[in-house]
């Protein structure tokens, strides 16, 4: 049987397929520009936009010269040179250039790097200057590319080294002011996101351009006096070679409102040139990072408690035999023979441990170093004079030390002896230093601090003055007491040392160093702290001398380096003398 189509049969037929292929067509028009529609948006911005970081600026670091700020860290801009090696063809052109140019400043071996091929970025050489990159750029080696960077200077070399830390090759902050506050000084950077021509730059047109403007860091302004840091720096050298001691530290502060005008460590080191170090130990601040036992400069802060718990005065007397008992242990003096019913004032003068044993049993029942007695000493040496304690300087890796809390299984009698002239307990210089600020200015403990202020858009923004962060930690008499003390001590122990016309007061230690658990016989640790000025304390100084193996004296080996410093302070800050 055949079976024909008529014509008519055959147009419906070919509508139906047409109208079937337009439907196709339009369903798949509405998948692509309806359903598809952000996909093949984003993709045609990936194609047409590229995205640029903004890099912000590193913020730069000041000292003050007087009252206007100086430039201690500033940055350079330097380049890295690297290489597509898969579009390299002169590769004995661009050898021969690099070594002659960028020298030093190549990778080791950079010449095997041309050779992967299969690669498409290796750095070839960094820390480029623009003299050094210009040249490069004129010989117009295809595959060869230049990358702006930024880099920190030091144009004052290793000048306050352990207060400015350094910045490493990633660009991280690491110890001092640029490791504490390396968020701060960093800024955060921008970002562009344009349409770009064929050379990849970018275009103003685009509705959908984004730009976030970077924020370069703060430039900050030390407290430190770039002056006192030098004149610092050159005492503790100076002291290193005259008592081949291997550490020898320093820290100046105001007593008046916390702020640290000077601060050093010897060894020092350059922070432009921080990988040159041969013991990353050099990086270490041994003002604020290294905890020991002060020894007897801590006897400034028993007397006070005593005075302000009206216990005792410097006038008051004690019978010395150079031996004091404390449960099962004999307690002795370095210093014999000063002997008999003798004066607090005495007992400070000559450092007779027997004569602070003796306060805090008075802070007790008079015979006992009781409980109470434990607490009172306590509460002011940590609470009230944060001895033990972080300062919260700004400064990275620093330490706390310890201080026993009497409610602790060894922090007994014999613990507390001990403590009453700087055994027992660890500190660090600095803790010790603003705690002294309190002592002597009549009664308030400031924080110390290294931020004076800031430059923003060129101008010099001083911070206000700081508060105290603990008014009335003794009362001002005892403050006036004890500053008189300190006064009259350094007065008959080194007459004419200083100035005359001039209140300058301070106090020796020497520590024993521990070492397996027990008191080492061959290392000691020297120290003094001290102020000086006309009518009121002006500024406080602290000193440290130690060595491995080394037996040092805080009279012998400290306290020069101290009047060394406070002699030179009264000039540099033209102090009239007392009125």
């Amino acid at each position: 049987m055949k079976f024909e189509l008529h014509k008519g049969s055959r147009s419906r037929i070919l509508a139906v397929a047409i109208l079937l292929i337009a439907a196709i067509f339009v369903g798949r028009l509405f998948y692509l520009q309806v359903v598809q529609h952000d996909y093949y948006v984003a993709l045609a911005a990936e194609e047409q936009q590229s995205r640029f970081v903004i890099p912000a600026s590193r913020g730069m670091i000041y000292a003050k010269s007087g009252n206007e700020p100086v430039q201690l860290v500033m940055n350079q801009t330097v380049y890295t040179v690297f290489a597509d090696p898969k579009t390299v063809t002169e590769d004995r052109e661009i050898i021969t250039s690099l070594k002659e140019i960028a020298g030093g400043n190549t990778r080791p071996e950079f010449e095997k790097l041309l050779e992967k091929k299969e690669t498409r970025y290796q750095i070839l050489a960094t820390k480029l200057s623009r003299i050094q990159a210009d040249k490069l750029k004129e010989k117009g080696f295809s595959g060869i590319g230049f990358q702006e960077t930024s880099q920190r200077v030091y144009p004052e070399g290793a000048l306050a080294a352990h207060v400015l830390g350094f910045v490493n090759t990633e660009g991280v902050g690491n110890y001092g002011i640029e490791g504490a506050l390396n968020d701060e000084l960093n800024g955060k950077d921008g970002v562009l996101q344009a349409v770009t021509d064929v050379r990849n730059v970018p275009l103003t047109v685009g509705n959908n351009n984004v730009r976030i403007p970077k924020q370069d860091g703060k430039n900050i302004v030390l407290s430190i006096d770039r002056s006192i840091q030098s004149k610092v720096e050159q005492a503790l050298v100076s002291a290193a070679e005259r008592t081949a001691a291997s550490n020898v530290s320093a820290v100046v502060l105001n007593p008046k409102n916390g702020e640290v005008m000077a601060l050093a460590n010897v060894p020092k080191y350059s922070p432009g040139e921080y990988f040159k170090a041969e013991d990353v130990a050099v990086f270490n601040n041994n003002v604020i990072s290294g905890p020991y036992e002060p020894g007897s400069t801590i006897k400034a802060f028993t007397m006070a408690t005593a005075i302000d718990k009206n216990v005792a005065k410097a006038s008051d007397t004690f019978v010395n035999t150079d031996l004091i008992r404390v449960e099962d242990r004999t307690i002795s003096n370095a210093t014999k023979g000063i002997t008999g019913t003798i004066s607090f004032q005495t007992a400070m003068q000559w450092s007779l441990n027997t004569g602070f044993v003796t306060l805090a049993q008075r802070l007790g029942n008079g015979s006992e170093i009781t409980p109470a007695a434990r607490e009172t000493m306590y509460d002011y040496f940590y609470n009230k004079f944060r001895l033990g304690q972080r300062t919260g300087i700004e400064l990275a890796n620093e330490a706390s030390g310890t201080l026993i809390a009497p409610n602790q299984p060894t922090g007994n009698a014999v613990r507390y002896s001990n403590m009453s002239f700087g055994q027992g307990m660890e500190t660090t210089m600095l803790q010790v230093a603003a705690s002294y600020g309190a002592l002597i200015n009549g009664g308030n403990y400031y924080t110390p601090t290294l931020i004076d202020g800031y430059v923003e858009d060129g101008e010099y923004k001083e911070n206000p003055q700081p508060e105290p962060a603990a008014k009335g930690v003794i009362k001002p008499s005892t403050s006036n007491e004890i500053r008189q003390m300190l006064i009259t001590a350094r007065a008959a122990g080194f007459p004419g040392a200083d100035r005359a016309g001039y209140s300058v007061g301070g106090k020796t230690g020497t520590s024993q160093v521990v070492k397996n658990g027990q008191y080492s016989t061959s290392e000691t640790i020297a120290s003094y702290v001290g102020f000086g000025g006309a009518n009121e304390a002006e500024y406080v100084i602290m000193v440290q001398v130690s060595g491995k193996d080394r037996e040092f004296q805080g009279a012998r080996d400290a306290m020069p380096i101290f009047t060394d410093i406070s002699n030179w302070m009264i000039e540099y800050l033209k102090l009239q003398p007392k009125g």
